[in-house]
């Protein structure tokens, strides 16, 4: 029987306060997952941290990009690399603990029962959001309602960032042609994903926001969901 090789990606900006501890929290697991750090050469001596901990630990590696690309570059950089490394699960998950990573199992045990991409969602039902702003809730659940109405898909959480491929999903999507950087590349692969047919569950997980460090959230991000839903519609994907 086949080894599952299982990666995670976790693209990284100024996370200092927060890396050493996730890559415990993921070695941890009883599941054997592989980590892949691709960090925008932060200022803090994030990668540093990382760097340290490589000496010792195998399944943990680092991709250092020259500057701010922005999250979407980050994922596909890691997808590609995903891909040339013969891995067979790949997740998406931010470094931050809002994701809660002990959840990794959830949705490493949905790809096993079949799908092709799990997502991690605050709106399906037994979903939750805690510690954001009412305000921000709402904006971010009629974010989704938007995004439903413009592609026409059903999937609830459009742009959660907590996620699990199958190999074969991110193989068959042109991931050059994707140049969102923000929630609107959460969203373009999710849509991708749905129009070429692979079958997608999501699964509840109660989202938290960071505790440490600070937010990547900008007006130029939430733009670039709102108008980059339609050029999705025409985009070959």
């Amino acid at each position: 029987m086949k080894t599952i090789k299982a990666l995670i990606i976790i693209p990284t900006y100024n996370e200092k306060e927060n890396v050493g501890k996730m890559i415990d929290a993921v070695l941890d697991l009883k599941r054997q997952f592989n980590i892949l750090f691709v960090d925008d050469n932060s200022p803090d001596g994030t990668s540093d941290i990382i760097a340290s901990r490589i000496k010792d630990e195998p399944r943990v590696h680092l991709e250092q990009r020259e500057g701010k690309m922005g999250l979407g570059t980050a994922y596909i950089h890691g997808f590609n690399w995903a891909i040339k490394n013969n891995f067979d699960y790949v997740f998406e998950m931010d470094c931050d603990f809002s994701h809660n990573p002990k959840d990794l199992i959830k949705l490493y045990d949905e790809l096993e029962n079949n799908s092709d991409l799990v997502i991690g969602s605050r709106y399906c039902r037994g979903g939750r959001v805690r510690n954001w702003p009412f305000k921000r809730i709402l904006m971010s659940y009629f974010a989704s309602v938007y995004v439903r109405l413009i592609l026409f898909i059903s999937i609830k959480d459009t742009t959660a960032g907590f996620k699990g491929y199958r190999i074969d999903v991110l193989k068959k999507i042109k991931l050059d042609n994707i140049k969102f950087k923000g929630y609107a590349f959460q969203i373009c692969m999710k849509y991708a994903t749905v129009k070429h047919g692979f079958k997608i569950k999501e699964i509840p997980i109660t989202f938290v926001d960071r505790v440490e460090g600070v937010s990547k959230m900008s007006t130029g991000i939430f733009k670039e969901a709102f108008f980059g839903v339609w050029k999705m519609r025409k985009m070959k994907l």
